[in-house]
């Protein structure tokens, strides 16, 4: 469920005094000469589990700079409820000062954002607004529901809204289009319409003595109201970065739709076409990214991980999949050993690359080191095992008398697999290496051993196992 309440947000944290263009700027923390710490993240997008990640790392970067004030730079539409409340509860941990600098809106559920921070600011054409809860489609939901959604969310208003101003009364206007916002004898939203409000109108003063409806000023950008708050010289702004991971997920989150529509097509085309399960793979895979690609942006930091599980994936797709080509085993591999190498690698955020010794060499000679043991073990196994009680116990002693080629077939079909030696088939899959082929109109599990044979093509029988036939091309 969204809540549009980018306005919500800022009404709830803007219920401060305006301070005067000529009043002396604010110092850190009462520390006279001590320039103020601030520390700015970017909520640029729809508020969904990717800015909840990205808000809660900020947060905790702050604290560990020893940030004395935490500004949102906010544009956002809105987005899901349930996030809004946890991103909400993560504000509340900071101990400084929190403000919310609406660059250009901030609607639905950026208004709630906005409304636990100390201040709210606004650029000159900013908006803040629109907070009734509708559905994760946009559209109106059921009346009962609504009601108690309401209900619970202007009570919630009430409680981070005590002491601040008309805040709570500005908040509850965006949510309920039934409340009317009346300060004195002035009627500022009327009954049967959702409240929202522009910089301008936020500006405005009501009441005895005046104080702003939602607005704590208007700055024409974020430099700007920094320099108005803590003087020329008296701050210092740390700027958020965002990982690679989080604009992932936030890219992810973006397309979600159409990997959706993408992984149930792959899925159907799997029961409609049969196969190999290619389309089935790459259809869960899509539905995969859909439901969980939102938590890559909690990868930040665990790239190595990352890597190495996309090199297990490709092995494993290489083995189950198309085995014989080798092309994803292969680059499956270099991805495991490289990450292996980059989890040894000393390496510091924010640092430029150096080649040494102590970055790149020793992990790489660490690994050389633990393939030569591996190799090592292997060759000592294989010579010793065989001779002794242990090998017997971890290998089958004969083979199987029921071969996986002869099962299911009648007991004079299975006989005749022997005669089918040096007769010419058909391949009726591709066999990479692994398929069918047909003979006299029957078909028979078959095997390439040597690269890989298209659909159609015409074979020839050279042998047989206890699986399939070994076949290869007839012009070979």
């Amino acid at each position: 469920m969204k809540i549009f309440t980018g306005t919500l947000l800022l009404l709830l944290a803007g219920l401060t005094p305006l301070r005067a263009a000529g009043d002396p700027p604010a110092l850190a923390a009462g520390v006279p000469g001590k320039k103020t710490v601030v520390y700015v993240i970017p909520v640029r997008t729809e508020i969904a589990k990717p800015v909840l990640y990205i808000i809660r790392r900020g947060l905790k970067e702050a604290i560990v700079q020893q940030a004395d004030v935490v500004v949102l730079d906010m544009n956002t539409p809105g987005g899901a409820l349930d996030v809004t409340f946890d991103i909400m509860e993560a504000l509340e941990k900071f101990p400084g000062k929190k403000l919310t600098y609406v660059n250009r809106e901030a609607l639905s559920a950026g208004a709630f954002i906005s409304a636990v921070t100390d201040e709210i600011y606004f650029a000159p054409r900013g908006v803040i607004g629109a907070a009734a809860p509708v559905s994760s489609t946009g559209q109106d939901i059921d009346a009962t529901m609504k009601q108690k959604v309401v209900s619970y969310l202007k009570a919630r208003v009430r409680a981070i809204s005590e002491g601040k101003g008309y805040r709570g009364e500005v908040i509850s206007s965006m949510i309920d289009a039934d409340y009317e916002l009346k300060i004195g004898d002035k009627v500022i939203k009327p009954k049967g319409e959702l409240l929202s409000l522009t910089a301008t109108e936020a500006s405005q003063t009501y009441g005895d003595p005046p104080r702003a409806l939602l607005a704590a000023g208007i700055a024409k950008d974020l430099d700007t109201l920094l320099r108005q708050q803590y003087g020329k010289d008296g701050f210092v702004v740390r700027q958020f970065e965002i990982t690679w991971s989080e604009s992932l997920a936030t890219w992810l989150n973006a397309v979600a739709p159409i990997l959706l529509g993408l992984g149930l097509l792959g899925i159907y085309l799997e029961f409609k076409a049969g196969g190999h399960g290619l389309f089935a793979a790459i259809g869960a895979g899509l539905l995969a990214v859909v439901f969980f690609g939102h938590f890559v942006a909690g990868l930040s930091g665990h790239e190595p991980a990352v890597v190495f599980m996309l090199g297990l994936l490709l092995v494993i797709v290489e083995i189950f999949f198309f085995p014989g080509v080798a092309l994803p085993a292969l680059l499956g591999l270099a991805l495991m050993l490289g990450s292996l190498v980059w989890a040894m690698a000393d390496l510091w955020p924010n640092e430029p690359l150096a080649f040494s010794g102590d970055i790149f060499v020793r992990p790489v000679a660490n690994l050389s080191l633990g393939i030569l043991i591996a190799a090592g073990l292997a060759l000592a196994l294989l010579k010793y095992l065989p001779e002794g009680w242990v090998w017997h116990k971890l290998i089958v002693g004969a083979t199987v008398g029921t071969a996986a080629q002869t099962a299911g077939l009648a007991p004079e079909v299975a006989a005749q697999l022997g005669s089918l030696i040096g007769l010419t088939a058909v391949a009726v899959t591709a066999l990479r290496p692994s398929g069918q082929v047909e003979i006299a109109g029957r078909r028979y599990e078959a095997k390439v051993e040597v690269g890989v044979i298209d659909p159609g093509t015409a074979v020839i029988v050279r042998g047989r196992t206890d699986f399939a036939l070994l076949v290869e091309k007839a012009d070979a």
